[in-house]
């Protein structure tokens, strides 16, 4: 019977410390996604790491104040980079799109979002009860739009 206490302790205990090792490491970026990561920021020394999915990775950082984000995937491949911007930082031909398409909404969260296939805006806009999120190019278009209810 005592062999048996022993043996379900250095078991529980092990499994255990397994799983708090894999939560302390779960933060650790791959030497891979830290590297595409320094030579795509070089200038950036401290970021913290986060595992978004089985394969990505998002780094979270500040460039002059601003807080950025960029994902990688677990083989360097960088994904997107976004960082918030405010309202007086939105050009006039964006500006125009959110009043005539979006007439009433109030902007909760403006971003720029990059990616290897260009940039663009997204935003998270609030009316009543409807909050719409909507990615607008850079010309203006709305290239995509949705809508649920609280």
């Amino acid at each position: 019977m005592r062999k048996i206490k022993i043996l379900g302790t250095v078991l529980f205990a092990s499994v255990i410390g397994s799983g708090i090792y894999a939560f302390a490491t779960n933060n650790e970026a791959p030497i891979k996604v830290k590297q595409a990561f320094t030579k795509k920021f070089p200038k950036v020394k401290k970021v913290k790491w986060e595992k978004e999915s089985n394969s990505e990775w998002e780094g979270e950082f500040k460039i002059k104040g601003k807080e950025y984000s960029a994902n990688f995937l677990e083989d360097g491949t960088w994904k997107e980079t976004e960082h918030e911007i405010k309202r007086n930082e939105i050009p006039s031909t964006i500006k125009t799109t959110l009043d005539t398409e979006f007439p009433g909404y109030n902007i909760e969260e403006a971003e720029i979002s990059e990616t290897p296939e260009g940039s663009v805006y997204e935003f998270a806009l609030e009316k009543g009860e409807l909050n719409t999120e909507i990615t607008i190019d850079m010309n203006g278009k709305v290239v995509s739009k949705v809508i649920s209810e609280e």
